[in-house]
């Protein structure tokens, strides 16, 4: 980062991005988010395995929309593009797949700019993933990825930092219809559903970080996804959401995934 942008962060508290980076064995994270990790893992040791299973997650629903003629991809929340984001996976199946992130982290934001300087399918825009009309009215989307054909939108381990149910679906909701017939929304969202990795415990301590997770059952996720009809095999744990039995995933996770048919020909 420039000296000026790290001068300019807050670093009383730990940022979930930055969090998550270090979990991922990234190197875009600080003191007070190291700290901040280690506490969470120490309560809840299989937390780390739970964020390598929704990169792995990640993996295969990229690949699972360029199969299907999905080749746009709109990120929110995208955090700090460590190894295997989006692009990486979407441009190595199509070197003309286009992938547009929104983040509001500083650190996540410019060092997405400077990855990205020389990519010109895939940009970064710096803005609140609230601000539903300016992020799709902006150059770094709207002048990107073409609204006239399917767009597959992401909320990776994003919606989880709204605490209100029902306001956040109307978020949701509100990016369905800027979307063209055929997108889909490819969700991940941590849950306190499975007791073999307690997800609500990790919720909990989370509240130290500027932007502390909640986590939601399997009801209240759905609900983020409405009715629309869900790709196979619906709602489901990061693992169990067609693993290859070639890799590795781990039993147990606390993070629910889907992808939702957001639009029909």
């Amino acid at each position: 980062m420039d000296p000026a942008e790290l001068a300019e962060l807050d670093l009383s508290k730990a940022s979930a991005a930055r969090v998550y980076d270090y979990w991922l064995g990234g190197a875009n994270n600080f003191a007070v988010d190291r700290e901040v990790g280690d506490k969470i893992v120490n309560a809840v040791p299989g937390v780390p395995a739970a964020a390598l299973a929704n990169r792995s997650f990640l993996r295969r629903s990229v690949q699972w929309c360029l199969a299907n003629g999905i080749d746009q991809f709109l990120d929110l929340g995208s955090g700090i593009p460590t190894v295997g984001n989006v692009h990486e996976v979407a441009q190595q199946g199509n070197p003309y797949a286009r992938v547009a992130y929104v983040d509001s982290e500083p650190v996540a934001v410019a060092h997405s700019r400077n990855l990205l300087r020389e990519n010109a399918t895939t940009t970064i825009l710096h803005a609140d993933l609230r601000d539903v009309d300016e992020v799709c009215a902006a150059q770094e989307v709207e002048g990107l990825l073409d609204f006239d054909r399917p767009i597959a939108l992401l909320t990776l381990l994003v919606l989880q930092y709204f605490p209100d149910t029902g306001h956040t679906a109307e978020i949701v909701r509100r990016y369905w219809e800027k979307l063209p017939p055929g997108s889909v929304h490819i969700l991940s969202h941590v849950t306190d559903d499975e007791p073999a990795i307690d997800g609500g415990e990790a919720a909990r301590l989370s509240q130290a970080m500027a932007t502390p997770t909640y986590a939601r059952t399997h009801a209240e996720v759905r609900t983020l996804l409405g009715d629309a009809p869900l790709v196979d095999p619906g709602l489901v744990f990061a693992q169990q959401w067609r693993p290859e039995a070639s890799n590795f995933e781990p039993q147990h996770s606390c993070v629910y995934t889907a992808i939702a048919r957001i639009g029909t020909e």
